[in-house]
């Protein structure tokens, strides 16, 4: 909820409020728009490149529950296209049924992203792949039972082989393919691409508005940045939590309760928020920003308590909002069956 205090406003107040608004929502110079440009391709490493083959075998794989201990769970039970391609619980459901410690986070965009999981432990999306695969509280399967159950199929083994001529199914292929797959899913074209391309028309007055309060006052874009709306940096933005997040990586004090910037892609279809799911909706999440949190020593300087308005957090919400793409409905892949 909105800080009281910031919603008693007399009618002259929002009067010369909305004033103030209007002029603030100016069109931002073209280097503003440049940071925020779609990039024309998708990057691969030199060591997992592009292929079609690849790329249909790796979707296969993200939604096949083969790749869990008992086959009930697949990439796609906490990586779902229907929610941002997260899923609408504050936690992940492992292995079991039980609940994990964090949030999921969103599949979407992470061709661009750098250390990988809410702590950054894994450093590509191949090392990422193995991680909830083989932990014993997620799909709980080695990747060598893995590799046991897929050979047993005469569909994978043909599919690897194709995919992959020089040594067909591996442990290290099966990570490959669904890497590969996941760097080909990204989001659609929103309203905020197109108004960063020169359509005027593509953004109402209040998003607008939200942009210059996202870029200026508010200082979001101090670590949401880019296109993609992240860092990929770590910080304590002062939520209550007792999740050490980064420092358990790095063992650095500094990195207490630190945790990676969320790409603000598709935002509006991805609640709750933060890293373990507290959070229920955008306005929770500004007021968590208005009140700049718990404050302690490992809480990021860029955290301040920051008051707005409640027609400014209405145009931040408009903002955000616009960088939702049209739903559209994901064929599903037909997955070998013997």
């Amino acid at each position: 909820m909105i800080p009281s205090r910031l919603i008693r406003l007399g009618s002259l107040t929002l009067l010369l409020l909305q004033a103030t608004l209007g002029a603030q929502a100016q069109a931002p110079s073209d280097a503003q728009k440049a940071a925020y440009a779609r990039p024309a391709s998708i990057p691969f490493p030199k060591d997992n490149p592009y292929t079609p083959e690849k790329a249909a075998l790796g979707k296969m794989l993200f939604f096949d529950t083969r790749l869990s201990r008992d086959k009930n769970l697949s990439c796609a039970s906490c990586h779902s296209p229907s929610f941002g391609w997260e899923v609408p619980f504050d936690k992940a459901i492992g292995a079991g049924g039980k609940p994990l410690g964090r949030h999921a986070p969103t599949v979407l965009n992470q061709a661009w992203s750098r250390n990988l999981f809410w702590d950054g432990r894994a450093p590509t999306l191949e090392a990422q792949a193995r991680g909830p695969i083989e932990a014993a509280v997620e799909m709980d399967l080695p990747l060598a039972t893995a590799a046991t159950r897929l050979k047993e199929v005469e569909g994978y083994r043909s599919a690897f082989q194709r995919a992959f001529p020089a040594d067909g199914l591996t442990e290290l292929n099966i990570l490959k393919a669904i890497a590969t797959y996941e760097r080909t899913v990204v989001t659609g074209d929103t309203p905020f691409d197109r108004w960063v391309r020169g359509d005027d028309k593509a953004l109402s007055e209040s998003a607008r508005r939200g942009f210059a309060l996202f870029t200026g006052k508010a200082a979001c874009a101090a670590c949401h940045t880019g296109w993609n709306f992240t860092d990929d940096k770590f910080h304590d933005i002062g939520l209550p939590t007792e999740d050490i997040g980064r420092r358990g990586v790095t063992q650095a004090e500094a990195d207490q309760h630190g945790f990676k910037t969320p790409s603000l892609r598709e935002i509006a279809a991805r609640a709750p928020y933060m890293h373990n799911g507290s959070v229920a909706s955008l306005e929770a999440v500004l007021a968590h920003y208005v009140g700049g949190g718990v404050p302690r020593p490992s809480r990021s300087t860029l955290i301040q308590p920051t008051p707005l308005q409640p027609q400014e957090v209405q145009d931040l919400i408009t903002f955000l909002r616009s960088l939702s793409s049209p739903q559209t409905t994901l064929a599903m892949p037909n997955l070998p069956a013997h």
